[in-house]
């Protein structure tokens, strides 16, 4: 059925929100009207009476610039914008323009100056990333990861040992690493790694403390208490305690920060943002983990109220403040590890789809931020009541008005120390399921972006700090999102359980060797179940323990069953012995057409507990699951030597 109000329409289109989509059976669906009233009202838009949609399309049309204020360029293609007018370019050079910007425009972050006096923020971009290295490597789970050194929990330096290692004795030529990025330092600390409270700051809960310069220049007595700190370093039932962890490191940090040297001290003046985020963890401190609880006036990040606890707090924004310099430090020794053991690619980092409504960037990005909104996805045939992740989307018109630097800050801060960044939920670049304050998660609309501008500042950045870009395309996605990202040189992703020809009978799975060479491939994700965990149906045993299947049991076992069948099926016909299934599904997948193919850990020695099991929260222990070796078990681990064989042969070392 049509959407019933064609003003209400226009005016949605006007501010990118879709009356209608193309649910997961194909079908179109509507939204209704009133969501769509509620997701204009999240961007400022009255269209709550015919009068008001009426006023709100005059103003609309009556302030319409000829040119949006941010413009994708393709390096080598000229555009028309059909105003007049001068570009200053980065280098600070000027060029005037008669309508068209030229195709030899630099790479950058330009400015046109219209004949009206109109700012526009003009993003030139390479038309294509540089071919991705075939290699092969291991997507982790940092936190999952423990060594005699870390305290009980995988750290920074037990990454660089890692990528040391993982290069030179098996061959590795890149790792993917969990989002490692700030959360806000009041307990109970928020444990995924998906909702962070910035994605421009990292997590000193990764810091290993007696790496830092700190604890060299420290007494023999202090070193001797910060030692004392560590926690269990075999915590209950073999999951990691984040709090614990934290109130360790936190008070091994506090005794050690009197041996910093000043010149580990960030300048807070030439460093606005980092100041911002080191006050709001010193207020989260005092007031409490979420910024919407504080006292009024604390909310506002330009009130006189918080330049004023800034002041009081001084030494506590130093403190957090000189944490990011150790993260830095520390990131970057990972970094270079990856380099110096010869890795074709390198560490890339996974940069989530948003942040935590109550944490920092949200705080201080009020402005840019639908605050009110969560992030989600509609209904779909796994998910009928549809999704709600809980994160605050990006507001379109303010990321134009502020020329995309808010997410461009965001790019360049997971870029800063890897080689490569893989964007969780890709798709949102091209448009986000707005779901509106008070509604269920099936009752939201989707809110599009400029996705060329999104993909330039992206594509930029990385060809910038010479990085790969790998886009998260997994579930319902429209098509242009993953043909554009094969055409501008980015990677999709293929997971081995779902490579399959959904409408051929019996939907049998597809040769990896047939699959898309522009993707990073792999047997699972970090959401679905282990490869020992599949063999022993493990996910379904947890979901009706705890009475979230959704299906009868002997139903969810037989289709198990005849997944399973499938995929030894793919073996038999790719001549792989099935005798050892991890070691087969390693071997079916090492050929695969894909730039890159990633193992996990956590399959490679046989953990039957997944890392997250989606739509829980504390019923499952997400993100708190340890390796059940090592570190140095793992590289001498029989298993994970027989995993990694068909990988290294298929694969090997440039």
């Amino acid at each position: 059925m049509a959407f019933p109000d064609d003003d209400l329409a226009a005016l949605a289109a006007a501010h990118g929100v879709a009356v209608s989509y193309e649910g997961s059976d194909r079908s179109p669906v509507d939204v209704d009207p009133d969501v769509v009233v509620a997701v204009l009202s999240e961007l400022g838009v009255d269209a709550s009476t015919p009068e008001s949609v009426a006023s709100a399309l005059d103003a609309v049309r009556s302030t319409r610039s000829p040119v949006p204020g941010t413009v994708a360029v393709v390096q080598g293609q000229a555009r028309d914008l059909g105003v007049r007018g001068r570009v200053e370019l980065e280098d600070g050079t000027t060029l005037d323009v008669d309508g068209t910007l030229p195709a030899d425009l630099p790479l950058g972050w330009h400015r046109l100056v219209t004949d009206d006096r109109d700012e526009v923020t003009v993003v030139v971009a390479p038309a294509r990333l540089p071919e991705v290295p075939r290699t092969w490597g291991w997507m982790l789970q940092l936190y999952s990861v423990h060594s005699s050194g870390s305290w009980q929990m995988g750290d920074l330096a037990d990454l660089a040992e890692l990528a040391r290692r993982a290069a030179t004795e098996q061959g590795a030529g890149v790792l993917l690493v969990n989002p490692v990025q700030a959360f806000v330092p009041s307990t109970p600390l928020v444990r995924s790694p998906y909702s962070p409270s910035s994605r421009r700051f990292a997590s000193p809960l990764y810091l290993r403390v007696t790496d830092v310069a700190a604890f060299a220049a420290a007494d023999d007595a202090t070193r001797e208490e910060v030692l004392g700190l560590a926690p269990d370093p075999e915590p209950a039932d073999d999951l990691l305690d984040h709090d614990a962890v934290w109130d360790a490191k936190r008070q091994a940090l506090e005794l050690l920060r009197p041996f910093a040297a000043p010149d580990e001290d960030p300048d807070l003046e030439a460093e606005p943002d980092l100041a911002a985020f080191a006050t709001f963890s010193a207020l989260a401190e005092r007031h409490g983990a979420d910024w919407r609880e504080w006292p009024e006036e604390l909310r506002d990040p330009t009130s006189d109220a918080v330049a004023r606890s800034r002041a009081d707090l001084a030494d506590r924004v130093a403190f957090h403040a000189w944490l990011q310099h150790l993260c830095r430090e520390q990131l970057d020794t990972a970094r270079d590890a990856a380099h110096d053991a010869g890795m074709a690619v390198g560490l890339v980092h996974d940069l989530p789809v948003g942040v935590h409504p109550g944490g920092a960037d949200a705080w201080a990005l009020q402005d840019v931020f639908a605050s009110d909104v969560r992030v989600g996805c509609p209904a779909d045939a796994f998910n009928p009541l549809g999704q709600d992740w809980g994160l605050p989307p990006w507001r379109p018109d303010r990321l134009l008005e502020t020329g995309y630097a808010p997410f461009r800050d965001v790019v360049r801060s997971v870029l800063r120390h890897g080689d490569g960044i893989r964007v969780d939920h890709v798709a949102g670049l091209w448009r986000l399921w707005w779901i509106p304050p008070g509604e269920p998660a099936h009752r939201g609309a989707y809110v599009h972006y400029d996705a060329d501008v999104m993909l330039a500042v992206l594509l930029l950045e990385a060809t910038r700090a010479g990085a790969v870009v790998v886009g998260e395309d997994l579930g319902t996605v429209e098509d242009i999102v993953t043909t554009t990202m094969h055409e501008r040189g980015l990677l999709s992703s293929a997971v081995l359980w779902f490579e399959r020809d959904w409408d051929a009978p019996g939907q049998p799975h597809v040769p990896p060797r047939a699959w898309e060479p522009e993707t990073m491939a792999s047997i699972s994700t970090h959401d679905l179940p282990t490869v020992e965990g599949w063999l022993r149906d493990e996910r379904i045993r947890v979901q009706a323990d705890l009475d979230l299947l959704g299906e009868p049991v002997e139903d969810a076992l037989a289709t198990a069953a005849s997944d399973r069948e499938a995929l030894l099926a793919l073996l038999r016909e790719e001549g792989i012995d099935t005798d050892d299934l991890l070691v087969a599904l390693h071997a079916v997948i090492a050929p695969a057409a894909s730039r890159l193919v990633l193992s996990s850990p956590a399959d490679a020695v046989g953990q039957v507990r997944q890392p997250n099991l989606p739509g829980t929260v504390d019923e499952y222990p997400n993100w708190r699951v340890r390796l059940p070796v090592d570190l140095d078990a793992f590289f001498d681990h029989d298993r994970v030597r027989a995993a990694v064989a068909p990988l290294r042969a298929a694969r090997p070392t440039p």
